[in-house]
């Protein structure tokens, strides 16, 4: 079974740790098994490339690479914080912010 993560595809997130310390972004994707996630504009690194048939010239590009989930913090309407999990009134588990208790969608 996978293990439920605090931050989910689409969310803005704020990057609390690292080179990228502060920035805030969406996150493009969730890496599970390795408890990563990519965040748009954030952890920016150089990537040559060989020449090919779609790309003839080569070169060297930039793209976003992975971050430790740990070093990352949940951002919602510019509130970044701490996230929890509690029931709703249908008995559903739903995120929530440790800051002021507000349920994330």
């Amino acid at each position: 079974m996978q293990k439920k993560l605090h931050v989910k595809k689409d969310d803005i997130v704020k990057v609390i740790s690292g080179t990228s310390k502060g920035v805030e972004g969406k996150v493009l994707l969730v890496d599970r098994k390795k408890n990563r996630v990519i965040v748009e504009g954030a952890n920016i690194v150089k990537k040559h490339v060989k020449p090919s048939a779609a790309n003839p010239q080569g070169g060297i590009e930039e793209a976003e690479a992975g971050i430790h989930i740990s070093n990352v913090m949940l951002v919602v309407n510019g509130v970044a914080s701490r996230v929890g999990r509690k029931a709703d009134e249908n008995g559903k588990l739903v995120r929530f912010l440790k800051k002021n208790g507000e349920v994330v969608k």
